[in-house]
């Protein structure tokens, strides 16, 4: 009797710490994510950043789970992003709870982004300015990451070609 209540509160502490374990490694994966757009752009214009905007459906999305597994929560990522990008989520989740007024804040982005499906990438500039979209692409993190630099080298070649005279 004692080994069996022994090893019930064994497992219930095992099971406890693991609980825990995820949960800190969720919170890891979500530090540096903004949810507030205007605090996004303050902070974008403050440190001269593109803003990426990740309209996700984050616990029902499965192509949303499968790029937040294979690059946003990947160290190659975390680092480009972390010295190159203001990260913003614009969540809409079936299980997690948001509060009013982050729910009225994501489906007014969402209307003027016209996102029509998720995930949805955005690359913005601190005005709000549209750089580049995208979504979902297989590859991994440096390949992702690749792929966002080529999004913002074309904006900046943009601003660089003379404008045609007539």
């Amino acid at each position: 009797m004692k080994k069996t209540l022994l090893t019930m509160l064994t497992l219930l502490c095992l099971g406890c710490m693991a609980l825990r374990a995820a949960d800190e490694a969720a919170k890891a994966a979500d530090a540096g994510w903004l949810d507030d757009y205007a605090k996004a752009k303050a902070v974008a214009a403050e440190k001269k950043l593109p803003i990426l905007l990740n309209f996700t459906g984050s616990d029902w999305c499965g192509w949303c789970v499968k790029l937040d597994k294979e690059v946003f929560s990947q160290k190659a990522f975390l680092d480009y992003a972390e010295k190159n990008l203001v990260l913003m989520k614009i969540d809409f989740p079936k299980k997690i709870e948001l509060t009013e007024e982050v729910k009225a804040q994501n489906k007014k982005l969402a209307d003027e982004f016209k996102v029509r499906g998720f995930p949805t990438i955005y690359l913005v500039g601190a005005d709000g300015q549209i750089i580049g979209r995208t979504g979902y692409k297989p590859g991994g993190a440096e390949k992702y990451v690749e792929h966002l630099k080529d999004l913002l080298k074309q904006e900046q070649l943009k601003k660089l070609r003379p404008m045609p005279t007539e």
